[in-house]
């Protein structure tokens, strides 16, 4: 494979993985779209509905670490390749469902795939992609897709659900895999961990305890009451879980999920952008949904097309923050995406039940903007002090802040609104949309943790890299 900076095939690679990202966002979008359907096709309630979402979320959140490091080291290709497979073949069980308890273990099965997908696809664009700008650039576009399967989620969702029922939502997903799968054996080399490290067994278990339990605890949290027995236990496990995790990782000549890591203050600094980015992001999209359909009458496709500026400007904005990122660091986007965000928050605090879709829709656009910009910087923050060894685990750590983000988003919002009648949600929402904007502003305190000029050249970055090796590491393995 020819590896200089741009040749094309860098770029087919990068297309090849960022594919992968989108079926993992559309899925997750698509399926809110139609969860109505499902429910009264399945003759099951609310909350075995919302256990179709969770299931996913808290499998993929559990599991993304650890098969990022899996992937480092048997290789990042066939973990990708078996993440497609498991992920494909869990949409046909989705799809053949007789029963809510066979979706719902098809989709947590669809979870399991996922979490082979979008960490290490970037582990495999940052091993490809080895110039700082490139790789900036690249994760700029990585980012932007995020952004059209935002968009293309309500759309396709609500077209494929009035014409063809519910569970062409997951029959859609088998031509995108297999068109992948392809690609992926004609295009994508094989990289690995240039020294394997030893695996780390008990690091591993309590990782899926402490990340799954958290998720878990934070969706039934607003349902239980969070002073419920169950709830305070559940809390008390994790925390639990916690100390033990901490306790065996720090003793661990080879961990999964070095402490050291998060003694450097870009990564810390990445790492709670990523969830403060996503608590914003998943608590606009709860609140807005509910608001329009309930609140307002909309059908899904209608929400689908109001929220679309959001998408776009996402979408747009994301490949500039690349570019940024590129040129003269992290921080400038990072900034942009605080301001933003925040905006676009305040915008949305004195919205009422007859607000007009006019004024709605620019305060939409504000929060695309800012969530545009601010997955670049934090995806290339994380991964670009690193050597390209430890990619797969790094992928995975803020993919799975990602995933927590979006479940405490989800939680916080529903907790706020959970109560409201429709005629109030209104009203009620209002307290949501400050925090979108209390997350604007974490965002700008992330920024000045954030390195403040571009990135080093291809010679620096080597050293810096070797050394980050030797330091964090232990090792240049991963």
């Amino acid at each position: 494979m020819d590896t200089r900076p741009g040749t094309p095939r860098r770029w087919t690679v990068l297309a090849i993985c960022a594919l992968s990202l989108f079926l993992v966002g559309l899925d997750t979008t698509i399926v809110n779209v139609a969860l109505p359907s499902m429910g009264a096709s399945l003759h099951v309630g609310t909350r075995g509905l919302e256990w179709t979402v969770d299931a996913y979320t808290l499998v993929l959140a559990g599991l993304l670490i650890s098969a990022g490091a899996l992937a480092d080291r048997i290789g990042r290709r066939r973990v990708f390749r078996l993440g497609l497979v498991v992920f494909g073949a869990a949409s046909v069980a989705c799809a053949l469902a007789p029963g809510i308890g066979v979706l719902v273990a098809a989709r947590a099965l669809q979870g399991a795939g996922a979490s082979m997908l979008s960490p290490v696809a970037l582990a495999i664009v940052v091993n490809v992609m080895t110039e700082p700008k490139q790789r900036a650039r690249a994760i700029g576009v990585w980012a932007a897709v995020f952004g059209v399967s935002m968009a293309a989620g309500p759309l396709v969702g609500g077209v494929l659900v009035a014409e063809l029922g519910w569970r062409s939502v997951f029959w859609i997903n088998l031509p995108v895999v297999a068109v992948a799968l392809v690609l992926t054996a004609l295009f994508v080399p094989e990289s690995r961990a240039q020294r394997p490290r030893r695996l780390d067994g008990p690091g591993q278990l309590l990782l899926i305890v402490v990340v799954g339990g958290a998720v878990a605890v934070l969706i039934e949290g607003p349902h239980i009451g969070w002073d419920s027995p169950a709830a305070i236990t559940g809390c008390l496990a994790v925390a639990v879980a916690l100390a033990a995790f901490g306790w065996v990782e720090s003793r661990r000549a080879e961990p999964l999920v070095d402490p050291g890591l998060f003694r450097r203050p870009p990564f810390a600094a990445a790492v709670a952008g990523a969830v403060v980015v996503f608590v914003a992001l998943s608590a606009t999209l709860l609140l807005t949904t509910l608001y329009l359909q309930r609140a307002r009458g909309m059908t899904p496709l209608a929400v689908g097309v109001v929220t679309l500026p959001m998408a776009i400007a996402a979408t747009a904005c994301a490949p500039l923050s690349g570019m940024l990122v590129g040129r003269y660091g992290p921080r400038p986007p990072l900034l942009l995406a605080g301001g933003f965000i925040t905006a676009g928050g305040l915008g949305l605090v004195g919205i009422g039940d007859d607000t007009a879709i006019a004024l709605l829709s620019p305060a939409y656009l504000l929060i695309g903007i800012g969530f545009g910009f601010a997955n670049a910087p934090i995806t290339n923050t994380a991964v670009g002090g690193l050597p390209p060894a430890r990619a797969g685990v790094a992928g995975g750590i803020t993919s799975t802040a990602r995933q927590l983000g979006s479940a405490l988003g989800v939680a916080l919002a529903g907790g706020i609104v959970a109560d409201a009648p429709a005629a109030h949600l209104a009203t009620a929402s209002r307290p949501g949309w400050l925090l979108v904007a209390g997350c604007g502003l974490l965002v700008l305190v992330v920024a000045l943790a954030a390195p403040a000029g571009g990135p080093p050249d291809d010679g620096r970055q080597a050293v810096r890299a070797r050394a980050g090796g030797q330091q964090v590491a232990g090792g240049r393995g991963s």
